[in-house]
């Protein structure tokens, strides 16, 4: 079976993610007027702190803390606006919190103080393409990295997005950004893998992607997949409302557990993890060994 976990411990900058015992839970923590999601619901610093804080009691390994939208058609949000909304909370969320937090950023600038701030890890959409001193940064840092797949931008993704093979070219996509990042100083060891379900796919491209998640095991590293209340999800169920979309983020949460995704990004941490559990244990066939009884 692909995507075993027992291979994988993802060091740097003080964190350990440990992914012999099953997948984690990346808590999405957007601190934005425009989210999809959410609408700007935890603009405020003290709204998003309390969230993240909540997050991390409903079993969230890792908050994924970000300042841009990345929804199809946002447009770029300025560097210090990223920071003055970012900084604040992450300094708060890593000050009182017990579980790490990620910076969600395609900004080595933005990325830079949130490292400072008390983050301990970068997730950025555009492995590395969109500004060409965050592989430096991220030798510089030892940080892990999330590195995703997306076919252009934000603001242009969704404009009829072709491939010959989706997931194929998204293999071969992250097997470059891996090099890249590698030749920048980046360790390999720190690297983990995102198809980027949503961002520059159709319907039936991100369908496929869910079919075919273990071919990513090619890469050797580890895979973290976000479905969560995304418009596919909506298309396929008739569902206008993200937060209509609990049910079916939960079917595909369980099929990226029994594929062998390691780290599953999404808004509904308390009921997800219930969902990932559940599938690992499938997956071993037995009941896990951190499981309470």
């Amino acid at each position: 079976m692909s995507g075993e976990f027992s291979g994988y411990v993802i060091e740097g900058l003080g964190l350990k993610l440990d992914l012999s015992g099953g997948p984690l839970i990346m808590g999405v923590l957007n601190v934005t007027p425009d989210s999809f999601s959410d609408g700007g619901k935890y603009i405020q610093r003290d709204a998003a702190v309390k969230w993240g804080l909540e997050m991390m009691g409903q079993g969230a390994d890792i908050i994924d803390v970000g300042g841009e939208s990345t929804r199809p058609g946002s447009e770029p949000v300025a560097v210090e606006e990223q920071i003055n909304r970012v900084i604040p909370v992450i300094e708060e969320l890593a000050g009182r919190g017990d579980k790490p937090v990620s910076i969600d950023t395609s900004s080595s600038a933005v990325a830079r103080r949130a490292l400072a701030a008390g983050a301990s890890m970068v997730n950025d959409v555009s492995a590395g393409r969109a500004d060409e001193q965050m592989f430096e940064l991220l030798a510089e840092a030892g940080c892990p990295v999330v590195l995703m797949h997306m076919l252009g931008t934000p603001a242009n993704m969704q404009v009829e997005p072709c491939y010959e093979d989706v997931v194929g070219e998204i293999a071969a996509f992250l097997a470059r950004a891996l090099e890249r990042a590698m030749a920048a100083g980046v360790h390999r060891d720190r690297v983990i893998i995102d198809p980027g379900i949503g961002f520059g796919k159709t319907v039936e491209h991100n369908l496929e992607i869910l079919c075919k998640l273990g071919e990513l095991s090619c890469l050797n590293r580890p895979i973290l997949v976000g479905t969560s209340r995304k418009s596919f999800i909506g298309r396929v169920l008739g569902l206008e409302s993200p937060a209509q979309r609990i049910w079916g983020t939960a079917a595909t949460v369980a099929l990226a557990v029994t594929a062998g995704v390691h780290i599953l990004r999404v808004h509904d941490v308390a009921q997800m993890r219930q969902v990932a559990r559940m599938a690992y244990a499938v997956r071993l066939r037995q009941l896990p060994k951190n499981a309470s009884h």
